[in-house]
């Protein structure tokens, strides 16, 4: 059974930066891609960003160039570097693991990121 766990949200001023981390514990990590999903209030859930077991990435064009993901297979762990955040990066932010094809995906319970002054 996988299990996430996110650490890393807070409060930060607009601008600032903020790195959240994803712990996976369970079996054959190396074959997950994994990602981060965010839901802000009242919207649904965006896909932000996913790397596979390659370290190949795909960013929602609205955080490119601002917001990097990367992973350490041997630690299994999956960090997500924000910067230039802006207020409407705000948002619960959860991280995502799936075997591609699997059609399961396994969820952590969510970090609160809040952008404000």
């Amino acid at each position: 059974q996988v299990q996430l766990v996110e650490s890393g949200g807070g409060l930060v001023q607009p601008g600032g930066s903020l790195r959240l981390s994803c712990a996976f514990s369970g079996r054959n990590f190396n074959f997950y891609v994994m990602g981060w999903y965010r839901q802000a209030p009242g919207k649904q859930r965006e896909l932000v960003t996913t790397i596979t077991s390659a370290d190949a990435t795909n960013y929602l064009d609205s955080v490119k160039g601002r917001f990097t993901l990367s992973r350490d297979n041997a630690k299994r762990m999956v960090y997500l570097q924000m910067n230039g955040l802006k207020p409407e990066d705000t948002a619960v932010y959860y991280c995502n693991a799936e075997i591609p094809g699997s059609f399961r995906p396994y969820w952590g319970p969510g970090t609160q990121v809040t952008v404000s002054s």
